[in-house]
């Protein structure tokens, strides 16, 4: 979101106040333009000597009149460029209204445009790739300042949290395991609606990697099949409980149709972020974690989890993008 606009200075102000009186052609008399000195100081003379005045020169003849209103295209660009202006006057204060009524300590910095497509990952550091496999990353390889936060579970369905990212523009990837989320798919549905994504978190939030393949493919598929049901679109990414996964994990995922599995580098709370480097800084690409989880499991609620982060991404220079936009 950009900052308010500054204000003009006085000379700048004083500058258009004069060439809007130039345009109006309001330097001169009701008719028109300024009658010439020379003019004025002819008749002054030809009337102290007693003589006859000179006629009268109509404005017109003196000097065009500068149209008070521009005529065709001209008059569609200015109008069309000061509306411009007005408009991103009112969204930059409605954007600091909005940041502060949040209590967000400044402005989010606006994410730049996705990708026209997604790029293809190649292995690195934060990226994991084995033939006939789904990627396992860590760390989506970006250049740009951005960095992606994701929400796991689905316990706690907070309609503030959900009203407070659709305001702020915040971008949210969301993992829901289907006995937490069972109890309101209406709540991830309108999350849908606002543009963000409902991916694959399994049925009973198990550990994978202590079970069979056939077990694995279960867990991960009715998934699948139940928010393909509840949300009207198939997840293309997936997240293993507690990020354990082994290759059985990977080969379910990739047989029930997922693309990528997104792990992350950050986890965030509502009173802290814990890093996984010892920078303790977050860096382009990186993935944050973070959970729907109440007062009854933290020391904070959901809205106070995402001015927390939001607070952090923006004071290291950071925006938020979404993630489902670049895997």
């Amino acid at each position: 979101m950009a900052g308010p606009r500054r204000g003009r200075g006085r000379g700048g102000l004083v500058a258009a106040v004069c060439l809007a009186a130039a345009v109006a052609g309001c330097g001169g008399s009701a008719g028109g333009g300024a009658v010439p000195s020379t003019a004025r100081a002819g008749a002054s003379a030809a009337a102290d000597r007693g003589g006859p005045r000179p006629p009268a020169v109509p404005a017109a003849a003196a000097a065009p009149a500068v149209p008070a209103v521009l005529p065709g295209p001209a008059r569609a660009e200015e109008e069309t460029s000061s509306e411009a202006v007005a408009r991103r006057a009112d969204a930059a204060r409605a954007a600091l209204e909005t940041t502060r009524r949040w209590g967000l300590a400044r402005l989010p910095l606006p994410a730049p445009q996705p990708p026209a497509g997604r790029p293809e990952l190649r292995a690195a550091q934060g990226v994991k790739l084995a033939d006939g496999l789904p990627p396992v990353v860590y760390r989506v390889p970006t250049e740009q300042p951005i960095v992606f936060l994701t929400v796991d579970d689905g316990a706690e369905k907070d309609p503030e949290f959900s009203r407070m990212a659709a305001e702020l523009g915040i971008p949210l990837s969301t993992f829901v395991a289907d006995y937490l989320a069972r109890s309101d798919y209406g709540y991830f549905r309108r999350l849908s609606e606002q543009g963000d994504a409902v991916n694959n978190h399994t049925i009973n939030h198990r550990n994978l990697k202590v079970l069979d393949y056939a077990t694995q493919r279960d867990e991960i598929c009715r998934q699948q099949d139940q928010l393909e049901g509840q949300i009207g679109t198939r997840p293309r990414l997936f997240r293993p409980p507690y990020g354990e996964y082994n290759e059985d994990t990977l080969r379910a995922a990739g047989s029930c149709g997922i693309e990528a599995v997104p792990l992350w580098n950050e986890e965030a709370f509502p009173d802290r972020m814990e890093y996984r480097y010892e920078d303790q800084r977050l860096h382009p690409g990186d993935i944050i974690l973070t959970h729907f989880r109440g007062t009854d499991l933290w020391p904070g609620s959901m809205p106070d989890l995402l001015r927390k982060v939001v607070d952090e991404v923006t004071a290291q220079g950071f925006a938020l993008a979404r993630l489902d936009d670049y895997l």
